[in-house]
């Protein structure tokens, strides 16, 4: 496995090794002992959602103490990923990072407890699936406006398909 770190303290880009032959490919989407190293153990629900070109999922995080961290991936298709830092002591707070995830580059993206989280569809579908280290708490959950000009995402697109909630989210 290849970890590689980002700007953003915490966020970590993973390349798992995937072992390819006439018959497909192999590869562990998780093992704790290959992941405990960089503090990604525990995981209470995995999720799984299916979206067409241009939709739009997101700035979503929950506060504590349901805050998530995330550890996603992309079985069909291509996401573009970003994590938005929303910890309040963080020198990087308000920053962004984004990250191509696809069924082609098997990548994962890790984004700790404390991130705002989304994801915009760049092919025909994408299938996306998570882990989280926090069960789904309806009372918790918060959205940033995707397009919030004071964080400045450059999603690929001017307009993207955006649910009713996530059309209510508020600015940074």
């Amino acid at each position: 496995m290849k970890y590689e770190t980002t700007p953003i303290e915490g966020l970590l880009v993973i390349t798992p090794d995937v072992y390819e032959d006439e018959r497909g490919y192999f590869l562990e989407s998780y093992a704790i002992k290959k992941y405990e190293e960089y503090g990604i153990t525990e995981f209470v629900q995995d999720n799984e959602s299916q979206s067409t070109k241009g939709v739009l999922r997101g700035l979503h995080y929950q506060q504590e103490p349901f805050a998530q961290g995330k550890l996603v991936r992309v079985i069909v298709g291509e996401v573009l990923d970003v994590a938005v830092d929303i910890r309040p002591d963080s020198p990087t707070r308000g920053k962004h990072f984004s990250v191509v995830l696809s069924a082609e580059n098997k990548k994962q993206f890790w984004i700790p407890p404390g991130f705002a989280h989304g994801f915009i569809t760049r092919s025909d579908t994408a299938i996306f699936s998570y882990k989280c280290t926090a069960p789904y708490d309806k009372q918790s959950e918060r959205g940033i406006a995707w397009n919030d000009p004071t964080l400045d995402i450059d999603w690929g697109i001017e307009s993207p398909i955006v649910s009713e909630k996530d059309r209510l989210n508020e600015k940074y």
